[in-house]
């Protein structure tokens, strides 16, 4: 869809032109060396840190006059975050703009990978609040670096066997930090670990941007990432078994778990709100064609 005018007043996409090229250089380092922290200046721009602007910053750096966005917030279209983030690009783009993951080149999500399958002419851009997966066990940002260099893992992986002591299973949810190309330990932003296993060997380019922590990182198509587990107890994704979508019946998706207030009845919908749309069409013109 075509949305509003551009606003005068602004260079394209907002950032002048060297921070964008500055941007980009960053974004080339961090192809080259998957899963590795590359540091960048992070801009200013007219939304608070913490609210998307690292993915911003990537998605101006790259978006062109011909490109197609998508942008979403834990899988929907229609939330604050990504509607006003969609607003910003548009008025200083121009850019189409689509809710239709498989139309879209340019994807911006937070929290999200889509359900449909992605094509290598595609780029997601993941917004990313805490980069550094190793937070969990190391306060420290200069020890956090010489862990990364020496490929010194060992306390992350006692952490993990510790949580199995502790409740019988590794129960991180979110964030749940995976190795990239054997060599670095990335944290995969705030997604599901339904989401971690569509990160190995992809098409697709994924970019990671931190704005105020000031890191890019990536997975360029066709590398490994893989999720920390031991032997015994193998990573797992989300179980949702015996359960479907009540809108469109979708049992192989990412659920969002909804409880009414006044009745306490539980009932579960696609996190991919676009998705879940298309699901349905798709049904009531085949039922019209039947």
């Amino acid at each position: 869809m075509r949305e509003k005018k551009v606003q005068s007043g602004y260079n394209f996409a907002f950032l002048d032109e060297q921070s964008k090229k500055e941007i980009r250089r960053r974004m080339l380092k961090a192809v080259a060396i998957p899963g590795y922290q590359v540091p960048f200046a992070s801009r200013e721009l007219p939304i608070a840190r913490g609210w998307g602007t690292g993915g911003l910053q990537l998605t101006m750096s790259l978006i062109g006059p011909d490109d197609i966005l998508k942008v979403i917030d834990q899988g929907s279209d229609d939330v604050v975050n990504a509607v006003n983030i969609r607003k910003l690009l548009v008025l200083t783009t121009g850019v189409r703009t689509t809710e239709d993951t498989r139309e879209a080149t340019l994807i911006q999500t937070r929290h999200r990978i889509p359900e449909e399958p992605l094509e290598d002419w595609q780029i997601l851009v993941f917004q990313v609040p805490y980069p550094e997966p190793l937070r969990r066990v190391e306060p420290s940002e200069v020890k956090t670096r010489e862990m990364h260099a020496e490929a010194d893992y060992s306390r992350l992986w006692v952490y993990l066997y510790e949580d199995i002591v502790r409740w019988g299973e590794i129960t991180i949810g979110a964030q749940y930090p995976v190795m990239v190309n054997g060599r670095y330990v990335m944290d995969p932003s705030p997604i599901p670990r339904w989401d971690v296993p569509r990160l190995n060997m992809a098409e697709t380019l994924y970019l990671f941007g931190a704005g105020r922590e000031k890191r890019i990182y990536a997975v360029p198509p066709h590398t490994r990432v893989e999720p920390l587990q031991f032997t015994d107890y193998p990573f797992r994704v989300e179980d949702f078994r015996g359960k479907q979508c009540a809108l469109c019946g979708s049992a192989d998706t990412y659920l969002d778990e909804i409880i009414d207030d006044t009745t306490g009845a539980r009932r579960y919908i696609c996190s991919d709100t676009a998705y879940c749309a298309k699901r349905r069409r798709l049904k009531e013109e085949a039922g019209e064609n039947a």
